[in-house]
């Protein structure tokens, strides 16, 4: 990722994390939503966001929700980035269930433990 990409990304990832702290609520819900990573194409014209999802069950509807939303969450990012990008990139939301993935080994390993 060159160096542009990133600065953009971050730019991106700290714009959607406010947007979802002030809007959040209003697009989906009592869900608690955090933003892991986000990743340009290297033309800057889409960015795949990757959102780690808590307090709900079904985290893929969450997803789907979001992405519902999708024009939404991108005019408000238009609204914080205006003046820092030439053009606002096309958002993909994607569940990052890499945490979750840690908890549950944590887990398994907790339970090989105390079954020695």
């Amino acid at each position: 990722m060159s160096i542009r990409q990133q600065q953009v990304a971050s730019i991106i990832k700290q714009a959607l994390g406010d947007i979802f702290i002030k809007s959040g609520r209003d697009i989906y819900g009592k869900a608690f939503v955090t933003i892991t990573n986000v990743k340009l194409t290297p033309d800057l014209l889409i960015a795949r966001v990757y959102l780690s999802i808590y307090n709900v069950e079904d985290k893929q509807e969450i997803v789907d929700i979001i992405e519902e939303q999708n024009h939404y969450v991108r005019r408000l990012l238009g609204q914080k980035i205006r003046n820092k990008v030439r053009r606002i990139p096309e958002l993909e939301f994607f569940l990052d269930d890499t945490l979750d993935e840690v908890f549950r080994l944590d887990q398994l390993f907790d339970d090989l433990k105390k079954t020695d």
